[in-house]
């Protein structure tokens, strides 16, 4: 290559060329593993003025969990389908069993029959921070299937206690119909969460700010409806606000350090009033274990099984004190 060229064209080995930017190894360890979903249900039509049924057809994703068939997608994919079918990326199409679903944390299990099965790549102990680069996969509005980049800006924390967006995993990574149910992956092509929603407002336009359930939390939630159907959870009655001192004043910033809950409510017959907590009361730990919001605190209280006594520790009037209380199923 003579000077000229060089300058006009550059050189072919040039660096930036080498070292080029891509998430295509991630992409073939995830991509696979991802299925498209779709569902049919047959309704009454309420506008008819005689009885007609019309049939609809919803559009989702899903993620193969184990060489077993389990596959997780959203609960509002399948919620009500008389038939599920999943699309393989190899070309197959298998009949889909709903094997258990959790409206609360908006995730489903399906099953499916079938052999060599690819499986999402996993690494239980993984722990997501803020500022990851991560992809989302799925088959937004139908057109096959789509990777979109993002990055994590919140983390989500990874109990069973979650409603509407407040422990979920925020990214900018864009999710659109279809996109549902589908993948989020790392850089290294490692589940990291099932996509989920879109933040919207009415009447307003949002952009970039979308939702995935964190993968520890979906899969806590996938192996309690392969193993009993369903998702027990436990409540004690309370409410309260995080605060940053025994004077109870409220924590408002992410840098100040939590001290503890302040109840300011109790279920009348609930187990916190059959125990004796008063509104007022801080609750600083649950058995003995310290936790760092109030999220937190009810997701804790949330996994433990119904009927469990809990040591609480918490502070009255400037007293520490022990209080035990028994647990309850949480019911919807």
């Amino acid at each position: 290559m003579n000077q000229l060229s060089t300058l006009l064209f550059g050189r072919a080995d040039s660096a930036e060329e080498q070292h080029a930017v891509t998430y295509a190894k991630a992409v073939r360890r995830a991509a696979p593993a991802v299925v498209n979903v779709y569902t049919r249900s047959t309704l009454v039509d309420p506008r008819s003025l005689r009885p007609r049924t019309i049939e609809r057809q919803e559009l989702g994703s899903g993620v193969i969990m184990s060489a077993q068939g389990y596959i997780l997608t959203n609960y509002h994919v399948v919620n009500g389908a008389d038939y599920i079918e999943v699309a393989l990326q190899d070309g197959r199409t298998l009949e889909a069993v709903l094997i258990g679903q959790d409206e609360l944390t908006d995730l489903a299990v399906l099953y499916v029959q079938a052999e060599n099965l690819p499986v999402i790549p996993q690494q239980p102990e993984l722990e997501s921070q803020v500022g990851d680069v991560v992809l989302a996969i799925g088959n937004p509005l139908n057109l096959g299937q789509t990777i979109t980049q993002g990055i994590i800006s919140a983390n989500g924390n990874t109990g069973l206690s979650s409603r509407g967006y407040i422990d979920f995993m925020r990214m900018d990574a864009a999710i659109n119909r279809g996109n549902s149910g589908g993948a989020l992956v790392n850089s290294n092509g490692t589940l990291v969460g099932i996509n989920a929603a879109a933040f919207q407002l009415e009447n307003q336009d949002i952009q970039g700010i979308f939702f995935a359930i964190p993968y520890q939390l979906a899969l806590n939630v996938m192996n309690k409806l392969i193993k009993h159907g369903r998702v027990t959870r436990s409540h004690l009655g309370v409410s309260g606000d995080a605060v940053v001192n025994a004077a109870g004043d409220r924590l408002i910033s992410s840098g100040q350090q939590l001290y503890g809950l302040s109840i300011t409510g109790i279920n009348t017959h609930g187990p916190a009033a059959e125990a004796g907590l008063q509104v007022g009361d801080i609750l600083l730990e649950i058995d003995g274990q310290h936790f760092n919001s109030v999220p937190q605190a009810l997701n804790m209280i949330a996994e433990t099984a119904p009927n469990t006594n809990l040591a609480l520790t918490i502070n009255r009037n400037g007293q520490q004190l022990t209080v035990n209380a028994i647990t309850r199923e949480l019911r919807r």
